[in-house]
């Protein structure tokens, strides 16, 4: 795979009839999709979850997440965007922020349980190892893209950049960090890891049913650190605040919300609390 990534220059197109043409991007998004509802399926139908449950929340998460993920993306980029307002809506072509996703994908979760009378923590147990494996998956879209690389390098696992989506600064460079590649391994990483962890939490959740809570945590706080360390050798353009990239911000805030929600969910003395 090595020689592979070092040696062949990603084409965001992979079939072309006329004007019809199929993206990479589109088929690697779908597959990360259906592969994260069969994750989640096998573990709700395993939690006693009804596959209708299961499905309606899949079917929201997909749409608000992919809202979520574009709008966040404009934010990040406004304006390239309000200069090419056509491109807005071509998410076919890439410009998703996994960042709005979780988000959106958050409130989802807490309107579906609330409206539903489910636990907030044991449906987040079941869609936190299928997200992770969908964005292990559509990290790739990225690359065929040729957007969101790393600086340059001299590594052999370098990707080959075309000039015209090189940065002005880094024009006679050729190869660049593959940081689709890291955030792909790592997220295939917390996907097993969570599989695990979901694993020994059957076994201990009738002594300790606060443990339900280890999943969906264990995902944003790991996610979140993997990707504000990845964030130091990116050189897509952000928003910058206090010397950190935005999504760097966003991620020690998610990382703050979660430890939060840890101490008030293991703390708290009452019986009815936020999120129950």
């Amino acid at each position: 795979m090595i020689n592979f990534l070092h040696t062949f220059e990603p084409n965001p197109i992979l079939l072309s009839f006329g004007f019809i043409q199929i993206h990479w991007y589109g088929l690697i998004l779908v597959v990360a999709m259906l592969s994260a509802m069969f994750i989640a399926n096998r573990l709700g139908t395993k939690q006693g979850l009804k596959k209708d449950s299961i499905f309606d929340l899949s079917f929201y998460l997909i749409l608000g997440g992919l809202a979520g993920a574009r709008i966040y993306d404009i934010f990040l980029e406004l304006p390239y965007y309000l200069s090419h307002p056509a491109q807005m809506l071509k998410i076919w072509e890439g410009g998703l922020a996994i960042h709005g996703a979780i988000i959106i994908g958050f409130l989802i979760l807490v309107l579906f349980a609330r409206k539903n009378k489910l636990n907030f923590w044991q449906i987040g147990m079941i869609i936190a190892p299928a997200l992770a494996l969908g964005q292990a998956i559509g990290r790739w879209g990225n690359y065929f893209n040729q957007e969101l690389f790393g600086l340059p390098t001299s590594l052999r696992w370098g990707i080959p950049i075309n000039i015209n989506n090189r940065p002005a600064e880094f024009i006679l460079d050729k190869y660049f960090q593959p940081t689709f590649l890291y955030e792909s391994l790592g997220c295939l990483i917390i996907f097993f890891f969570l599989l695990v962890i979901i694993k020994f939490i059957e076994k201990k959740i009738k002594k300790n049913n606060k443990l339900i809570i280890l999943p969906l945590t264990f995902y944003v706080i790991s996610y979140s650190i993997l990707r504000f360390f990845l964030e130091f050798i990116k050189i897509d353009t952000t928003p910058i605040l206090g010397g950190l990239r935005w999504p760097q911000i966003t991620s020690l805030a998610l990382i703050l919300i979660f430890l939060i929600l840890i101490f008030y969910k293991t703390c708290s003395s009452k019986e009815k609390n936020l999120l129950k």
